[in-house]
């Protein structure tokens, strides 16, 4: 457990690697050095390597399929933004699968008593220390910067989307707007709204793979 409290300490400086770390881990850590330096290929290859384990398991979380594939590109986007904050002292599997779940933890929370913020956990947490809830006033403004860039290449993977999907998508992800909201907004029934972000999902996880499949024939 002490490991895992302490994953997520590395920042941006110099740290030395577990040589225990597997090939796969190890692959990862090329992908995620990668992904640090703004290659959107790097990290559509890390998550479509772990997008279906995050959703299972947060699926079995919450029980509800739409909030489970909400919750899935929450988490992806927190790693992905946050990622000077990984340390290659461990898997990178370890840390997106606690960002995950702790995430998942928050839901449930919110839901139950809709009344614990996202950037404001309970302090009697036993993981506390390893929060997934990223707080930007701790950032360096340097460290601001890099994670404004990754923000912005996540904009354009969703900016490849059709219109209507993409404002969904926007709406949902950068503004944080409910499913209410967001038919209140686009005047629109509420049911047609989670059947278009469920489809607007698909897409973007489809452009996410055919990100990957072009990253492979420029390697080949």
């Amino acid at each position: 457990m002490d490991e895992l409290e302490t994953a997520h300490r590395g920042g941006e400086e110099e740290m030395e690697i577990n040589p225990n770390l597997s090939d796969n881990a190890r692959r990862d850590l090329e992908l995620v050095r990668l992904a640090r330096e703004g290659d959107e290929h790097a990290f559509a290859r890390l998550m479509n390597r772990y997008k279906d384990a995050i959703y299972f398991m947060l699926l079995k979380m919450v029980n509800n399929r739409a909030d489970a594939e909400d919750l899935t590109i929450e988490a992806f986007g927190k790693a992905f933004t946050n990622l000077h904050q990984y340390s290659p002292k461990f898997a990178f599997s370890t840390w997106l699968f606690r960002i995950a779940s702790n995430n998942g933890i928050d839901f449930l929370r919110k839901r139950r008593a809709n009344t614990v913020p996202l950037d404001n956990p309970d302090t009697d947490r036993k993981d506390s220390e390893y929060n997934p809830n990223f707080k930007s006033e701790t950032l360096s403004p340097e460290e601001k910067y890099i994670r404004q860039q990754r923000a912005n290449i996540l904009r354009r993977m969703v900016s490849r989307l059709k219109p209507r999907y993409r404002m969904l998508v926007e709406l949902r992800y950068f503004k944080e707007y409910s499913y209410d909201e967001i038919a209140k907004e686009l005047n629109l029934p509420l049911g047609t709204v989670k059947v278009q972000l469920f489809r607007a999902r698909e897409m973007l996880f489809n452009l996410l793979s055919k990100t990957e499949m072009g990253s492979d024939k420029k390697g080949k």
